[in-house]
C-alpha cells in the first residue's frame, strides 16, 4: 500500500508539473500587416489590437500562459514580408497572423512551409493558399476569393447583370478574383467582355474606367479592395458610369470602404462577407470593445485575427507546446467556436469553414445610426460558402 501511495503521489506530481510547464510556455505571436498603406483601415493597427484582445480574453481564463504580441508593417511588398518573417523566426516567433495582401501572404506561406511556426491568414484572400500550393503550416481563416466570387458574382447575375468588364490590381489577388468571378459568370449563362489590370496601389483609374464604359458591359466588376476600390468607385461615379446604365459590383467590400464612400454612393451594392459587427449580440459586444479603442467598427479581417489567435492559443494550451505540427493538428481536430463566427472547423487543406452572408448596403434612410450600413440578404451555409475540398487540389486533402 505504501508503495502504491508513493506511485500515486508521484504520478499526481508529474501531472501538476506538466500542467505548470504547459502554462509557463512562452508564446510569441507576430502580426504582419499593412500599417500604412491601402489596407491599413481594414487590417493594420486594428488587426494588432484584435490579436491583443484575443490574448487578453484567453489569458483571463488561463492566466499562466505567457503570450507576447509584436507587429510590423510589410508595406504590401513580398520581399519586405519575407525579411521580417525570417527575422521573427530567428527570434522564436511561433505564429504569424493577418498578413494583408496575397503577394505578401504567399511569400510568408512558402517561408513557413518547412519552419516550426504557423501562418494564420486573415486578410489575404487568394484561395490558392489552400489549393495546389497548400502548406501544412498555414491556416486560411476568414474569407477567400472563391467565396467572394461565388457569393457576389452569383447575386449580381441573378439581379440581371449578365455581362461584365473587370478592373483589377495587377497581382495575385486581382488575377485570381477575376478568374474565379469570370467562371461563375460564364457557368451561369453570362459573358465577360473584357478586363484590365491596374498598378498596385493605384491612384488614377480614369483610363481603366473609360475602357469599361466602352465595353458596353452591364456590370463593371471591381476586383480590387481598400483605397484602390474606393478611388475607383469615386472616379467611376464622376464619369457618370451609373447614369449611363452600367452598374458597379464591388466584389470585395469592407465596412470601412462604405464609411469612406458614404451610404449615398454605396447604397444598393450587393457583396459577400463573413462578418458584420451588427450580426448578433456576441458580435455587437466585441465590436463595442474594439470601437472604444480604435474609434471604428471592425472589419471581417480584424475579426478574423481575433478568432484565429484565440483558437491557436486554445491548441497551445491543450497540447502543452508551440511545436507547429502538433499545434496545427490539434487546431484541425478541434471544432472552432467563438462569439464572432460561431461554430466552425478547419479542413485538412487549412481552409477554416464557417457561414458566409450576402449583404446589401442600406439606403441612407434605412440606416439607424453610425456604422449601421448592411442588411443580411441571405445566409450561405458553411459547407457551401467555400470551395469544395476536392476541387482545390491540395495534397494534404488526399
Amino acid at each position: 500500500m505504501k508503495k502504491t501511495g508513493f506511485l500515486l503521489t508521484s504520478f499526481a506530481a508529474l501531472l501538476t508539473a506538466a500542467s505548470a510547464s504547459a502554462q509557463d510556455i512562452p508564446v510569441k505571436i507576430g502580426v504582419l500587416t499593412d500599417l500604412s498603406g491601402v489596407y491599413a483601415d481594414a487590417s493594420g493597427p486594428g488587426s494588432v489590437f484584435a490579436a491583443e484582445l484575443a490574448v487578453e480574453d484567453f489569458t483571463r481564463q488561463s492566466p499562466g500562459l505567457n503570450v507576447e504580441v509584436i507587429s510590423a508593417d510589410h508595406q504590401n511588398k513580398g520581399d519586405v514580408a519575407s525579411s521580417i518573417a525570417r527575422r521573427w523566426l530567428d527570434d522564436d516567433v511561433n505564429a504569424i497572423v493577418d498578413i494583408a495582401a496575397s503577394s505578401t501572404a504567399f511569400a510568408v506561406h512558402e517561408l513557413l512551409r518547412d519552419s516550426n511556426a504557423l501562418a494564420l491568414f486573415s486578410s489575404a484572400a487568394s484561395s490558392g493558399l489552400t489549393g495546389e500550393d497548400c502548406s501544412p503550416h498555414s491556416v486560411h481563416w476568414t474569407y477567400d476569393t472563391w467565396m467572394l466570387a461565388h457569393g457576389t458574382g452569383r447575386a449580381v447575375l441573378e439581379a440581371g447583370g449578365d455581362s461584365w468588364f473587370f478592373i483589377a490590381p495587377d497581382y495575385t489577388f486581382g488575377h485570381t478574383l477575376v478568374e474565379q468571378t469570370s467562371a461563375v459568370v460564364q457557368e451561369n449563362g453570362g459573358e465577360v467582355l473584357g478586363s484590365v489590370s491596374h498598378p498596385f496601389p493605384g491612384q488614377d483609374f480614369s483610363s481603366f474606367i473609360l475602357q469599361a464604359q466602352a465595353s458596353g458591359a452591364k456590370v463593371i466588376g471591381l476586383a480590387n479592395s481598400g483605397q484602390d476600390m474606393i478611388n475607383a468607385v469615386r472616379q467611376a461615379r464622376e464619369f457618370g458610369v451609373t447614369q449611363g446604365g452600367q452598374s458597379i459590383a464591388a466584389i470585395m467590400l469592407n465596412i470601412h470602404d462604405v464609411h469612406s464612400l458614404g451610404l449615398e454612393a454605396s447604397q444598393g451594392l450587393l457583396f459577400a462577407s463573413v462578418f458584420d459587427w451588427n450580426l448578433n449580440e456576441g458580435t455587437r459586444e466585441w465590436s463595442a470593445r474594439f470601437e472604444e479603442k480604435m474609434g471604428t467598427k471592425p472589419s471581417m479581417m480584424q475579426a478574423g485575427v481575433y478568432s484565429a489567435v484565440l483558437h491557436y492559443l486554445k491548441s497551445v494550451e491543450a497540447t502543452g507546446t508551440t511545436d507547429a505540427d502538433t499545434v496545427v493538428t490539434n487546431m484541425k481536430d478541434t471544432p472552432t467556436d467563438d462569439p464572432l463566427f460561431g461554430k466552425g472547423r478547419i479542413r485538412a487543406d487549412g481552409r477554416k469553414i464557417h457561414d458566409a452572408y450576402l449583404f446589401k448596403v442600406k439606403e441612407p434612410s434605412a440606416s439607424e445610426g453610425p456604422w449601421d450600413y448592411f442588411e443580411v440578404v441571405s445566409t450561405i451555409p458553411a459547407d457551401l460558402a467555400f470551395r469544395p475540398i476536392e476541387d482545390g487540389g491540395c495534397p494534404l486533402a488526399q
